[in-house]
């Protein structure tokens, strides 16, 4: 019979929704503490849109919860390529509504070597509909090409200040089992609201990373620390 695991979600909101649901029907039980929340800015993206370009790229699915409420705007853009970091991503621009859906495997070094593949199709260049912080692989790799984007921070993300006593109270025995990490900065902030003493109860924790990007936010003193094969959840959760 399959051990059941006390996990620690720190992935921001609707997302951490999903992912508890996800591992209740896997028989586990769910600590939620998301530590960013994203603030949405569409009209950088629908600014961006109105210049000429060839296609829209986009590294996360966040893009597409900030313009949902946007759709009839969207519109004259549907039938436009859409590169997308990777499947989950690709899966919302689907339910947005675009026919063109590239996806990549999840990095965003391998979506600008696809893009690059294609630069013959991309004489306008690229609206690259991003967020905050973001890594810079994907757009260094549209300039080494020698492919023109136009980057608009559509979302950023913003940490989460908790009151010690929520941090203390979430993290107290039984303490979880397992912290599911996602992002770098997520990762960073959720290391910050520690106290001492909490951080040295949960130092055994098993930290699931998503990337070694990731990994690289992790102090010293805690872990163990398993990295994902690919940047994917479902390969994060084959861990468990």
């Amino acid at each position: 019979m399959p051990v059941s695991l006390r996990i620690l979600v720190t992935r921001p909101q609707p997302s951490a929704a999903v992912t508890a649901a996800r591992l209740g029907a896997m028989g586990h039980q769910t600590v939620l503490l998301p530590v960013m929340e994203a603030i949405h800015q569409p009209q950088a993206a629908l600014d961006a849109l109105t210049h000429p370009h060839s296609a829209i790229a986009v590294t996360s699915a966040e893009v597409f919860r900030a313009l949902a409420p946007y759709k009839a705007q969207l519109t004259p853009h549907l039938q436009t390529p859409v590169y997308c970091v990777g499947p989950a991503t690709a899966q919302a621009a689907q339910h947005m509504g675009f026919q063109s859906v590239i996806s990549g495997s999840g990095t965003g070094v391998s979506l600008a070597k696809i893009a690059a593949a294609a630069s013959t199709s991309l004489a306008n260049g690229l609206v690259y509909l991003a967020g905050w912080p973001r890594s810079p692989a994907f757009e260094a790799g549209l300039q080494a090409a020698g492919i023109a984007c136009r980057t608009a921070e559509t979302y950023r993300m913003s940490a989460i200040t908790y009151a010690p006593e929520t941090i203390e109270k979430l993290l107290q025995p039984p303490i979880p089992d397992v912290a599911l990490l996602y992002s770098y900065e997520s990762a960073r902030h959720f290391f910050t609201l520690l106290s001492p003493e909490t951080a040295q109860r949960i130092s055994d924790m098993r930290l699931l990373c998503l990337s070694e990007h990731v990994a690289d936010a992790i102090p010293p003193g805690f872990g163990p620390v398993s990295i994902a094969a690919e940047p994917s959840e479902e390969t994060l959760l084959a861990q468990l």
